[in-house]
């Protein structure tokens, strides 16, 4: 359905720009546009070839694993179904950190992970369990120390100090984040 919107709204902004006379401004923009879209996706790439990179050689050196074992006793409270040892818990692990330093394309494939194991453990039922939904209300609100993609934005358009949004990113995912495990919590009380 959002396709056929975007679609429409298309058309009708080309032509109404035909109809009076703005059509070469709206093939400019365009071409402005698919430029600009072009060097972001290159500042983009070279962002997370770096951090992908830091994450597989932190993955290598133990340090990922050293941090799983850390966040093992937050995870027995946010998640107390998994069984102790349970692969969910390496996946689950592996997306926080990720989150953490800002790589949501690289947390993404964990997470799914840690619903698909997750899954298993909720006998593949049509409807969630307790720690999905935890996980889910986790992973949105995703604490970031390092808010790489923003900090890349904010460089790419050429923001005088792109690492000034660090605090202000730092203080609202830690709110978010906060008021999720709480929520979660007083709601996993209320789930039959």
């Amino acid at each position: 359905m959002l396709n056929y919107l975007w679609g429409f709204m298309i058309v009708i902004g080309i032509v109404y720009a035909a109809f009076t006379g703005n059509l070469p401004a709206v093939t400019n923009a365009a071409l402005d546009s698919s430029k600009e879209a072009v060097a972001l996706c290159i500042t983009m790439l070279g962002v997370m070839s770096l951090w992908v990179g830091l994450m597989r050689i932190a993955e290598n050196c133990g340090i990922i694993s050293g941090a799983a074992r850390t966040l093992n006793p937050f995870l027995r409270f946010m998640f107390p179904a998994i069984p102790k040892g349970h692969k969910a818990n390496e996946y689950i692990s592996t997306n926080i950190i990720a989150n953490v330093f800002g790589l949501g394309w690289a947390a993404t494939p964990a997470g799914l992970k840690a619903m698909e194991e997750m899954s298993q453990l909720n006998n593949h039922s049509q409807i969630a369990s307790k720690d999905m939904c935890t996980f889910l209300i986790l992973n949105v609100s995703s604490f970031q120390l390092i808010p790489v993609n923003m900090i890349a934005y904010r460089s790419q358009y050429g923001s005088v100090s792109p690492a000034a949004i660090v605090m202000p990113a730092l203080l609202a995912t830690a709110v978010s984040t906060v008021v999720g495990i709480l929520a979660a919590k007083v709601l996993e009380r209320t789930w039959p």
